[in-house]
């Protein structure tokens, strides 16, 4: 069997906590014993609350930070043999996105310059072919190749994020991490972004993990996706069984809180108090504190995760009544749906 592009095998970090005074006050386990196969050439999304883990769980997926253990295996390859040069040779097929395009490029770096540089660190062409290949990724993301001459401060942000996506492309990576690459934007810019990210994976064949809260836009561009409450995930599966037939209580909670879906007024109160504290978390399942349906076993013990198929972390979800309403199937995107097509439309002319 072919191996995954990606794999996580109970992967571990933890953040040391400490006081005005230096004084060690505990630690943030911010990705705890996380399981995760991303098949090739599909799409992952990661969603969940600030602050739940995720965009440190795409980190340690790239290795850009170290997990306290856990396997990180790429292509079958296990990252954290790798020394630092065979990483920095690996690192040619693995891509991130940032959040904010106003701050992942340097300014004092023109365009050209910013898109070449991967070109160069990783020896991809020759410096006399550097502007051709620029030009060539700066079409592909929909801009002019005349403006590669420009600084990052003379673009807009929907312009930035693809002048990063650029760049992103540049060493012909076979997997790409999206960190909220359109949360920054509006909505008709991250209609038109989200249509470029959606081609370009089609075209490249790439292996996509997108880290996002907003579940409309998770709705439109995944395959899969995997829901994270401290440091842990709670419920993975294909994206419309995980839209139309939630298992856990903290994903009804968040679908619930999509608006515009004609929920029932007692479905928005799934979610109650304040999440807690990610230094001391509850035990058992750290959800019990904010379920409506905890028991003493959900206090208890940790709830396993099922190996494959749609799973879910919960003691109870064959014994939950059915979701408090149906949630559609273009569950918070309909606007977006709508503009995607508009720009689809505009750039084919029709």
């Amino acid at each position: 069997m072919t191996a995954p592009m990606l794999e996580l095998r109970d992967v571990v970090r933890a953040f040391p906590v400490r006081d005005a005074l230096g004084r060690s006050k505990g630690a943030v386990r911010a990705v705890d014993g996380v399981s995760l196969s991303v098949p090739r050439g599909s799409v992952l999304a990661i969603v969940g609350e600030s602050g739940c883990g995720k965009s440190t769980l795409g980190r340690l997926a790239l290795r850009l930070i170290e997990p306290d253990s856990g396997a990180i295996l790429f292509e079958g390859e296990d990252l954290r043999s790798l020394s630092a040069s065979a990483l920095r040779a690996r690192r040619r097929d693995m891509q991130l996105i940032f959040q904010d395009p106003f701050a992942s490029l340097d300014p004092r770096m023109t365009v050209e310059q910013a898109v070449a540089e991967p070109l160069r660190l990783h020896g991809i062409v020759p410096r006399a072919g550097e502007r051709d290949r620029v030009a060539e990724l700066l079409s592909r993301v929909g801009l002019r190749p005349e403006l590669a001459r420009r600084w990052p401060h003379e673009f807009s942000g929907g312009q930035r994020q693809r002048i990063a996506i650029a760049r992103a492309l540049a060493s012909g990576p076979k997997l790409i991490v999206g960190d909220e690459p359109v949360s920054a934007l509006d909505v008709s810019v991250q209609a038109q972004v989200i249509n470029l990210l959606q081609d370009l994976i089609r075209e490249l064949g790439l292996t996509f993990v997108l880290i996002s809260h907003d579940l409309g836009v998770v709705r439109h561009i995944a395959d899969r996706v995997a829901v994270m409450y401290l440091g842990r995930i709670v419920e993975e599966g294909p994206t419309a069984e995980v839209f139309s037939n939630p298992k856990h209580p903290y994903t009804r909670a968040l679908l619930a809180a999509v608006p515009g879906q004609g929920h029932t007024k007692g479905a928005a109160a799934l979610l109650e108090g304040d999440a807690p504290s990610p230094i001391d978390p509850p035990s058992g399942c750290r959800f019990r504190t904010r379920c409506p349906f905890a028991e003493a076993i959900c206090a208890a013990q940790i709830p396993p995760l099922a190996d494959h198929g749609h799973r879910a972390a919960c003691h109870r979800q064959a014994e939950l009544p059915p979701a408090a309403a149906r949630y559609e199937r273009d569950a918070g995107g309909e606007r977006l749906k709508r503009l995607q097509a508009f720009f689809s439309d505009q750039r084919t002319g029709e």
